[in-house]
Parts: C-alpha cells; sequence; structure tokens
C-alpha cells in the first residue's frame, strides 16, 4: 500500500527531472507490509495495551517452520491456516490466540516491541536480534530440532594451514590496526562480541547473509562466522573450524515477553498450558511402555526380582498388579503384571531382562506423553517473574 503526500519543503531528487515552474509539488513514498502488525504514531505499548488477543510468532519458511508445525501438531495443537498465503491463523484449542508467521529475525523484534506475546525461533535469532534484552525470556531451551551450532571458520589452507584453535589465531602477529582478521558474518551483534570477549583487537567485519563460505576464496573475508550443522559445506569449501570458535550451541526455543506475561490477561496460562504439552509430548519421546507377565508369590517378591535387573526401574519403580484367573471354580492370582517405562536405546536388553526373570507375553507400544505432577521449567519461569 502507498502513502502519498506533498512535502515543498524537500528538494528533488537528482534521478528525477525537476518539476515544471507551476507545479513546485514535492512527494515521498512509504511502503508498509501487511505481512505483520503495525503501528503508525502510536507506540507498541498503546497498541499492546488496547489489543485483548494473544500473539505467537512462529517461524513462515523453511525447515525451522516446517517443524515447528509438527512439534504443535504432535501436542495436538495444530495451526489452522485458512489460506496457505495468510499471515496469521490460529489453534483452535487455545482460545484467543492468534498464530502469525514471520520471519524468524521479526519474530524477535516484535516480542521486544510488544507486538507478540509468545515466539518459537531458533536460539541464535534471541541471540543475535534480542541482543540481550532483559524482556526476552526462554521458557523452553530444548524443543529438540534445529539443532546447529554458530561458528568461527577459517581456511584450511595458505597462512591458517597450522592455526587450529582460537588462541592461535589471536597470537597471529600479521593482524593489527592497519591490517585487522576481516570477518564476513550475518552476525554482526553476536560475532563482534565474541571476538571482544576473546581478545581478539584488530578485527573488522563485514556483512552478508548467504554464501559466505566463499568469502575467504574471493578473499573478501579471512575468516567468517556462521551457523554450522553437519559441517559438509564447510569442508567442501575447504574450511574449518577451529578449537574455542564455537560462539553459541543454538536449537529451536520456546521465548515469551517478560512484560505479556505479566502485564496481559491470559498469556501465563497459555504459555503454561503450551509448556506442559511440550514438556510431555518431549519427555515421552523414545521412550516405550513394556508389559509382561510374570509368575510369583506376591507383587513384593515380583517387584523385587524386577528391581534387580538395572534396564528394569522404569521412570520411578515397575507398576506390579496382580492378574486373576479362575481356577478350579477359584479366583486366584498366580501371575502378576509388571509395567515399566523403558528408553528405546535400552529396549531390546529390557525385554531380554524381563525373560531372564520369568516374563512371558511381553507387549511393547510406543509413549506419546509423559505428564509430571508439575514441570520444573514452569516453576523456574515463575522464579524468573517474580510470582
Amino acid at each position: 500500500m502507498a502513502l502519498i503526500q506533498s512535502f515543498p519543503q524537500l528538494r528533488s531528487s537528482p534521478f528525477n527531472s525537476p518539476p515544471p515552474p507551476h507545479f513546485p509539488v514535492r512527494f515521498a513514498v512509504f511502503r508498509c507490509s501487511v505481512a505483520s502488525p503495525v503501528t503508525l504514531n502510536v507506540s507498541s505499548d498503546e497498541i499492546a495495551g488496547k489489543r485483548n488477543n494473544i500473539r505467537l510468532g512462529l517461524p513462515s519458511k523453511g525447515r525451522m517452520a516446517t517443524d515447528t508445525l509438527e512439534l504443535l501438531k504432535d501436542c495436538q495443537l495444530s495451526v489452522k491456516q485458512v489460506n496457505p498465503r495468510q499471515y496469521v491463523a490460529e489453534i483452535p484449542q487455545i482460545e484467543n490466540l492468534e498464530v502469525w508467521f514471520q520471519r524468524p529475525k521479526d519474530v524477535v523484534r516484535k516480542l521486544v516491541s510488544g507486538d507478540l506475546d509468545i515466539g518459537i525461533v531458533g536460539l541464535d535469532t534471541v541471540s543475535e536480534f534480542g541482543q540481550g534484552n532483559e524482556d526476552l525470556i526462554i521458557v523452553h531451551e530444548a524443543l529438540g530440532y534445529g539443532d546447529c551450532h554458530l561458528s568461527l571458520a577459517i581456511p584450511q589452507y595458505g597462512i591458517f594451514e597450522n592455526i587450529n584453535s582460537l588462541r592461535d589465531l589471536a597470537q597471529m602477529p600479521l593482524w593489527t590496526a592497519d591490517r585487522p582478521l576481516r570477518v564476513a558474518t550475518g552476525f554482526t551483534y553476536l560475532g563482534p562480541k565474541f571476538m571482544k570477549e576473546n581478545g581478539l583487537e584488530h578485527v573488522t567485519f563485514s556483512t552478508a547473509d548467504g554464501a559466505l563460505e566463499a568469502a575467504p576464496a574471493m578473499g573478501t573475508a579471512d575468516a567468517i562466522v556462521d551457523l554450522v550443522s553437519s559441517g559438509t559445506t564447510l569442508r567442501e569449501n575447504n574450511l574449518k573450524e577451529i578449537e574455542g570458535g564455537v560462539v553459541l550451541e543454538s536449537q529451536a526455543v520456546l521465548v515469551a515477553s517478560k512484560k505479556s506475561l505479566i502485564q496481559r490477561q491470559g498469556v501465563l496460562d497459555t504459555i503454561h498450558e503450551i509448556l506442559e504439552r511440550f514438556e510431555a509430548h518431549l519427555r515421552a519421546a523414545g521412550q516405550f511402555t513394556v508389559v509382561a507377565n510374570m509368575r510369583g508369590s506376591s507383587a513384593e517378591e515380583v517387584a523385587e526380582r524386577v528391581l534387580s535387573q538395572p534396564s528394569l526401574a522404569g521412570l520411578q519403580g515397575p507398576t506390579v498388579s496382580p492378574v486373576f484367573c479362575k481356577r478350579n471354580g477359584t479366583t486366584t492370582a498366580e501371575y502378576y503384571a509388571i509395567v515399566i517405562c523403558v528408553p528405546k536405546k535400552l529396549l531390546y536388553k529390557s525385554v531380554q531382562q524381563l525373560r531372564a526373570i520369568g516374563g512371558s507375553g511381553v507387549l511393547v507400544s510406543p509413549l506419546t506423553y509423559i505428564f509430571d505432577e508439575e514441570t520444573p521449567r514452569w516453576r523456574e519461569l515463575l522464579l524468573k517473574l517474580g510470582l
């Protein structure tokens, strides 16, 4: 949408022909995106105070967006989007919640400005664009996807061939005020901050958003600071990470505005529900319920046998209950059902141990949720808020 206004006091642009003398009109064109909440001549606090809905910001594109929607779906919080081209959606299970699809960096910026209340982005994005803002609170720091790390990388060849640590790099006599270390990065806050904290004084930064790996080969930079997942792209471009060169370990996080949590009605309850659903699902990931029947004289005797095996303890211990059957017209309990929770990596070993102590009819099924009496992260959040 274009807004056209007259400004007679402005000079004409050198790229435009001067207007005729009898039309002394100047104009400026301002563009605003309809893809995000917009404030005009009103502070964010005033706008935030007037709206009653709760806003959750999600990544709009890429793998992070796909994985975030999948996590929400797994937690029975499917996002309902009428039109895939729309930037606003809803989660029907949570009343009064709007979902806004934004670029990750805009999610962080709008959490700071008050245009969003809650967001899901990478920790690297929160750290880079939040820049230590105390209003941003990490509610859940490990959502289990988007794993990567922000790292310094240098060429494997030339003057860097024998440089294998950040200390080696800092001690190179080449770097002076006249010839500083040139670093290409899109992280213009975290990059300089990391260098300063590690004693590298003579460093200059050039900004870039993509294809950073080519910069050293092109001669436009000596090193790069970029996100690394597997490291394959670095190796294919003859670059290497060095000891002490990791700036930040990152994955998807749940982040919220402290001001919104305290001041906006319903936000704290909403984040509590989202957090509990996330915690229950993530705790259950890779866990299996194992059920077996075992002959025994009593529940206590069977429990002793089960607990003698290190892989059969479960979350808090096995559940042992009698299995009743008819014998000569009499109801008896000769067998007991054993129920335990087992991690995937210990599943086969646990089944073997159950068989070894007399278990039979072993049933295995994956777990979907494990709800604690109260999630520890909720208690931590309340402490951060002083509640």
